[in-house]
């Protein structure tokens, strides 16, 4: 019953990875691949560890594997979001498609700090009043 079902998590963690090598191919700019290899190659090595835990059925290998998916699904998010930002404050092009870029004008070059919507000089928001 181990086998089957190790083998099965096995089949959904290679068509996970699967998409997300789809993803780096298709994708067309930096900022969308990385959104679609991290979440999709997060969760293929997670099921393909879940199998080796399942398959194994050793307390020693089951903690590893479980410590290794949290430890992916902490960091894997962080490190995209640090590489984005770095890439988009390099000047990585987006693509020509993109209708909004939220970050345009926001970005201080200089100290790195994204201003927030309320701080921002083109920002529409008024201040409010009590009633």
């Amino acid at each position: 019953m181990a086998t089957i079902v190790s083998a099965i998590l096995i089949v959904i963690g290679a068509l996970f990875m699967f998409v997300a090598a789809l993803g780096v191919l298709r994708m067309p700019d930096l900022f969308l691949r990385m959104s679609a290899t991290t979440k999709a190659a997060t969760l293929g090595v997670g099921f393909i560890l879940l199998a080796a835990a399942v398959y194994f059925n050793d307390f020693g290998t089951t903690t590893r594997a479980l410590a290794t998916i949290i430890f992916l699904l902490i960091t894997a998010p962080v490190a995209a979001h640090m590489i984005g930002r770095a890439a988009y404050f390099n000047g990585v092009p987006l693509w020509e498609g993109t209708l909004v870029d939220e970050l345009q004008g926001r970005y201080d070059e200089r100290t790195h700090i994204l201003e927030s919507a309320e701080e921002s000089p083109g920002s529409k928001t008024e201040p409010q009043t009590s009633r």
